[in-house]
């Protein structure tokens, strides 16, 4: 099967409470969650996992602080020699808006988007304010229902309760199965010892906890959405 290397690329970063990451813990401590695009590299199609966000504000010293990077998302690609409208395959994990705001500039791109997130993505209940209908507008849209593998190598597993069509995604690499989860989270979401914390804001916190115990079992390399770790690392596995 073919193999894969992950390159996760800071294009934004967001100050929050760790308790939006971990469900009933952390409140009051304040954080820094990085915004990634996660670029596929292995196949002869150019692949993204999210497309983060448009435009941000990190000051220089919390990069220096936590040894990342923050790009703006053409200056991100262009580390790999790449340009938006070289992207064949945008794969959401969801439609939150610091996920998708870059779509538009990946012209050449069909986006893997599961069909219940894109239902509620269109009509959104106004408790959950991070949704924005026209993010997609000019972009392919390829709806998914469920498990499936989008190219050799790469699949999607349906993980909802953050939102209700997360998708995490299953890249094959030389060590292993590694997992972009399709949540909100971070290392404090899966402890060494005990069971996983669901994320902090979701939509249903059992359907979030299943899901986050689900990619534990399923992962040899867990990528925890916002993890900070993943920021200093070019290349996942090394």
């Amino acid at each position: 099967m073919r193999e894969y290397i992950i390159h996760p690329l800071v294009v934004g970063a967001n100050q929050t409470d760790q308790g939006v990451m971990t469900y009933l813990k952390g409140y009051g401590k304040r954080i820094w969650i990085p915004i990634y695009v996660f670029y596929l590299e292995g196949g002869p199609e150019k692949i993204l996992v999210d497309t983060g966000l448009e435009q941000f504000m990190v000051p220089q010293e919390i990069q220096d602080e936590y040894g990342i990077k923050v790009q703006e998302f053409e200056e991100a690609l262009d580390t790999f020699g790449l340009k938006p409208e070289d992207i064949d395959i945008i794969i959401h994990t969801h439609l939150h808006n610091d996920h998708c705001e870059n779509d538009y500039k990946c012209t050449n791109a069909k986006v893997y988007v599961q069909k219940a997130e894109y239902e509620f993505f269109q009509n959104p209940h106004p408790l959950d304010h991070r949704y924005f209908p026209d993010l997609l507008d000019d972009v392919e849209v390829v709806l998914v229902e469920g498990d499936q593998e989008i190219v050799e190598g790469v699949q999607v597993l349906l993980t909802p309760g953050h939102t209700v069509g997360g998708q995490s995604v299953v890249v094959n690499t030389k060590n292993g199965k590694a997992v972009i989860t399709g949540f909100c989270c971070n290392e404090q979401n899966f402890p060494a010892s005990g069971p996983v914390v669901p994320s902090g804001v979701h939509i249903n916190a059992i359907d979030a906890y299943e899901s986050a115990a689900k990619v534990k079992v399923v992962a040899d390399i867990l990528l925890p959405l916002h993890d900070l770790s993943l920021g200093r690392r070019r290349n996942i596995p090394e």
